[in-house]
């Protein structure tokens, strides 16, 4: 990408898109194209592809998504699936339909197995079981992959798709029903902490194993692999170790200072047992991400109080 191209950002407002908007300004990239939900609904196919025919993007970050946590995707199946299959799938074709040089298109680990070998491999997607908590969330996601493969087979277009890890950042979601579980802990540490509670309730058993990724590593890793990567097959983005959910809420206690007991409610589900990405192929192309977890959970944090915390009265 040059520095006059002009380049969508599907998804601007989101925590992943408003960090790679952050990275592409950063690059002293100013030709940018966003719409906010109520100027372009991108359920919308006839809207997307007036929108598409009009500007002319040259390049696409399709960072538009419907997102959330155990509860969310649980309770809302059909939404997760729906939205997130129509939304994808116009866009993809809308970029082939008017010419995009190049899309980016952002799956997620959940594509893989639920019981994956470890660390998971990009050659493991379609190996067996989904987890069932996620399930339609990741349906969606390996048909927006599909999707991208099949254009890029029979149009020879330059679609590239990369798989996040859990993600976290400024701009996160703290609503305790949708949000993921970094963010949903540290809004319930800090709420217990200043309501003088001597506990927090945490979901599961607590023994699962995650891996989490600063956004803004994410966002600088797409700027990467638009400039440097031409291959069909996904390419897995995430640091490479993990830590198990009691460690992470240990961690997440200490950053702000909660000295309460943590209570962990096993009737709750766990969801997949352990998620670790093999990144070795990001990392032979020359990507690594460098934030490590605590700095960046103190960062959340105080995003979170300046931005994000309710007035305590």
């Amino acid at each position: 990408m040059d520095k006059r191209s002009k380049i969508y950002v599907a998804g601007h407002r989101g925590l992943v898109g408003s960090a790679i908007v952050r990275r592409l300004k950063k690059a002293s990239h100013e030709n940018l194209l966003f719409r906010t939900r109520d100027e372009l609904d991108l359920t919308r196919q006839a809207s997307v592809e007036a929108f598409f025919e009009k500007e002319r993007p040259d390049y696409v970050f399709l960072a538009a998504a419907k997102v959330g946590g155990i509860w969310s995707n649980t309770s809302y199946p059909a939404d997760f699936i729906y939205q997130n299959l129509v939304v994808e799938t116009n866009i993809i074709h809308a970029a082939h339909l008017y010419g995009v040089k190049k899309l980016l298109f952002l799956g997620s680990s959940c594509i893989y197995p639920k019981h994956c070998p470890q660390p998971m491999k990009e050659e493991h997607l379609l190996s067996g079981y989904l987890e069932s908590s996620n399930e339609p969330y990741a349906v969606a996601k390996i048909a927006g992959i599909k999707m991208c493969q099949a254009y890029n087979r029979q149009y020879g277009t330059r679609f590239i798709s990369l798989m996040p890890t859990n993600l976290y950042g400024p701009g996160d979601n703290f609503d305790l029903e949708t949000s993921h579980v970094l963010p949903a802990l540290i809004r319930k540490f800090h709420e217990a902490g200043i309501a003088g509670h001597a506990s927090v309730e945490i979901w599961g058993t607590g023994k699962p194993r995650r891996e989490f990724l600063y956004v803004d590593d994410l966002a600088d890793a797409c700027l990467f692999l638009m400039n440097h990567y031409e291959e069909t097959e996904i390419v897995n983005v995430g640091v490479g170790k993990g830590l198990t959910i009691r460690e992470l809420a240990e961690m997440i206690a200490g950053v702000v200072r909660f000295d309460g007991e943590l209570r962990f409610d096993a009737t709750k589900p766990d969801g997949t047992p352990l998620k670790l990405l093999d990144v070795s192929k990001l990392t032979a192309l020359g990507w690594q991400a460098k934030m490590p977890l605590k700095d960046g959970i103190k960062r959340i944090y105080e995003y979170y109080v300046s931005k994000a915390a309710k007035p305590q009265f």
